[in-house]
């Protein structure tokens, strides 16, 4: 259980699409957490505020408030972790929905065991937040870069990298192996774990986000190469 022993971490789940809501929170219940859903941007803002849940899962095209404004309206007082649920072809809405503070997002249809191991994942980063000695010393260090993996931190020459979940796991994929290039069909399997559908366009995003959030910090970042055709590594430290 996430956030310790003394109580069920809270989830809020806002979408539009009943099935979704129904069948994901029967799963997230079975698992231990305490789910409430609704069906609105509004509602589901109201209840943001007013339960203040412990993470929020949140579809992007809702009726009567988006996603976008959720979130907008959320992060004016609170540091609560959204997750985005979006459309295959919603890239433009993901970067934005990310710029405005999402933690991370899957790409409808998902796997629910995937969108499980992200929320255990953040939650269990949002509980070192405000308990930091229950963090244990996993830091990896590569040349000017440290990864938390306690925390899914990324920092390069000591500045925070605002990295998502997944993309955290998938530098930590090609730091483990550094001069090695990975494959993307590699890629997929350690960010997002084996017999989960992901096509290498969705991987080139990633990797493309990465690059640009590294070189925001450091505008000389050219650590990760494309080695086209087959796939992506890390430089190897001189």
């Amino acid at each position: 259980m996430c956030r310790g022993a003394e109580r069920m971490s809270r989830i809020i789940l806002v979408d539009d699409d009943r099935n979704i809501t129904t069948s994901l929170s029967m799963v997230l219940e079975s698992e231990g957490f305490s789910v409430e859903t609704y069906s609105d941007g509004e509602s589901g803002l109201d209840a943001i505020r007013k339960n203040k849940p412990d993470l929020v899962v949140l579809d992007i095209k809702m009726p009567r408030m988006d996603g976008m404004e959720v979130l907008r309206k959320v992060r004016e007082s609170m540091e609560v972790p959204v997750i985005f649920l979006t459309s295959k072809d919603d890239e433009i809405d993901q970067l934005l929905g990310l710029r405005m503070g999402a933690d991370d997002y899957i790409t409808k249809p998902f796997s629910q065991r995937l969108l499980i191991e992200r929320i255990r994942v953040l939650l269990r980063r949002q509980d070192l937040k405000h308990e930091p000695h229950k963090a244990k010393d996993e830091n990896f260090v590569y040349g000017d870069m440290e990864l938390d993996e306690a925390r899914h931190l990324c920092t390069w020459k000591g500045e925070s990298v605002n990295l998502t979940v997944t993309e955290f796991l998938l530098v930590k994929a090609l730091v483990l192996r550094p001069g090695h290039v990975r494959s993307r069909d590699q890629l997929i399997d350690m960010a997002y774990g084996e017999n989960i559908y992901v096509d290498d366009r969705t991987v080139d995003s990633h990797i493309k986000r990465i690059r640009n959030k590294f070189k925001k910090v450091d505008d000389t970042f050219d650590q990760i190469e494309t080695l086209y055709g087959v796939g992506y590594k890390i430089k190897e430290q001189p």
